[in-house]
């Protein structure tokens, strides 16, 4: 007679059947996955989040990532056509023609950087003039990083100017004012500012106010008092709380700031001059100002006119999964994701989505963007003058991120001469022909 098992004690485990087997593995199955799952979840969160940082949190410096491999001087001696010319590796930035700076020292230093002289792809190296050294000793600096940010300051591009302060919600914003073309203004005396139309200047996310200088020869050559203006979190103005970007969801109210200011001084009309994120707050500026109906015309320079698709491509250009550029979206745009941003408020993203938003633009707008834009693709731009016929687009080629003047500052210049002062004229013809005066 086969022998019987005794009945389980209470509190033992059940005799191991082949059911039971399938249930306890399926259980722990179910444990293991539930833990995958949330490890994965927890991984992809945090990546999310280090994504999300990146795009509001202030750059503290810009790496200096570029070797500086020597300095010699080109020429006989004693001869005043010698030029002082920099070797440097030859890079996708370093190759291209133009005008630039070159950063070093901690950014201390600034060398204005020319003409190509030599070019040795088997080398790997580049030799470019050195136009002008403005600060540091060049000579012996070793590492450094290239800009488009040509001048230092308006003084460097042989224009007058004015130091002031704007009084922004954050504490004082110090920007500088250049008088639009006219009498020459007598030595120790403050430049004369006469009423007409004012430029104000807007320079992108990591830049300062010096990125915009280059633009105010042809804003004053055309009748405006340019304004080159800092805002918060850009290491000039003031920081917020959070020390971290609005992405132009909150930096328009500055700009409105200077918009008051401008007009306190004679302001008549309003040309927002944007670069990067720069033509990001002044899209928003134009749009929810109080002041939007003196602002006659947008100048955006490799604008960024829609933050999803921009997060998406920094996604795939960095090869991280799409799922995690959109947590991270999500992380910046939702009042949940403030802890891991460490925004104090939630970004709008979908009110700076000007693609979806098109027609809300009431202001013309010269979008000037290079189609070799790596940062900020130009494609977003193209679709905008798509979908709003006050836009135009003016391709540019070869230029990098912002620095379409760089490379061709006549066709950059010309672009500006032609099509805004037809807009300005508009401008004034709808207001009766005085202008935006009111206050």
């Amino acid at each position: 007679m086969p022998r019987r098992l005794p009945p389980p004690r209470a509190g033992s485990a059940s005799p191991a059947t082949p059911a039971n087997q399938w249930a306890r593995g399926a259980v722990v199955g179910a444990a293991a996955s539930v833990g995958a799952a949330s490890l994965s979840f927890g991984l992809s969160s945090a990546a999310a989040a280090y994504f999300a940082r990146q795009v509001v949190v202030p750059p503290r410096y810009r790496s200096e990532d570029l070797p500086i491999l020597g300095i010699v001087r080109a020429g006989a001696e004693g001869d005043a056509s010698a030029a002082t010319l920099v070797k440097l590796p030859a890079t996708v930035d370093t190759t291209v023609a133009g005008t630039y700076s070159l950063r070093f020292d901690a950014g201390r230093g600034h060398a204005r950087i020319g003409a190509i002289r030599s070019w040795s792809p088997g080398e790997g190296t580049v030799t470019r003039v050195v136009e002008e050294v403005y600060s540091g000793e060049l000579s012996r600096a070793t590492r450094g990083f290239w800009s488009g940010s040509v001048y230092p300051d308006p003084g460097a591009a042989g224009l007058p100017f004015e130091d002031v302060v704007i009084p922004i919600e954050v504490g004082p914003a110090p920007c500088w004012v250049v008088p639009a073309q006219g009498p020459p203004t007598p030595a120790g005396e403050r430049p004369r500012v006469l009423p007409g139309p004012w430029a104000i200047m807007v320079h992108g996310r990591g830049a300062n106010r010096m990125e915009t200088v280059r633009a105010v020869p042809v804003a004053r050559e055309l009748g405006l008092t340019s304004l080159l203006i800092s805002y918060r979190n850009d290491r000039e103005a003031p920081p917020t709380h959070d020390f971290r970007y609005g992405l132009g969801f909150t930096e328009w109210k500055d700009v409105q700031t200077a918009i008051s200011y401008a007009k306190s001084r004679g302001a008549t009309q309003i040309v927002l001059f944007g670069w990067s994120m720069g033509g990001a707050i002044a899209l928003q500026t134009a749009d929810l100002s109080f002041y939007r109906d003196d602002v006659a015309a947008l100048v955006l320079t490799g604008p960024v006119v829609d933050w999803f698709e921009l997060i998406a491509h920094h996604s795939r250009s960095r090869g991280i999964p799409a799922a995690i550029g959109r947590l991270a979206t999500n992380l910046i745009s939702h009042r949940a994701g403030r802890v891991l941003t460490g925004l104090a408020a939630p970004v709008d993203l979908k009110a700076l989505d000007w693609l979806s938003r098109a027609d809300h633009l009431r202001t013309p707008a010269l979008v000037l963007h290079s189609l070799d834009d790596e940062f900020v693709p130009a494609a977003g731009s193209r679709r905008l003058a798509e979908l709003n016929p006050l836009v135009e687009f003016v391709p540019f080629t070869r230029a990098r991120h912002t620095k379409e003047w760089n490379v061709d500052p006549h066709r950059w210049e010309e672009a500006v001469r032609r099509w805004l002062p037809r807009r300005l004229a508009e401008d004034a013809r709808a207001a009766g022909g005085l202008g935006a005066l009111g206050g």
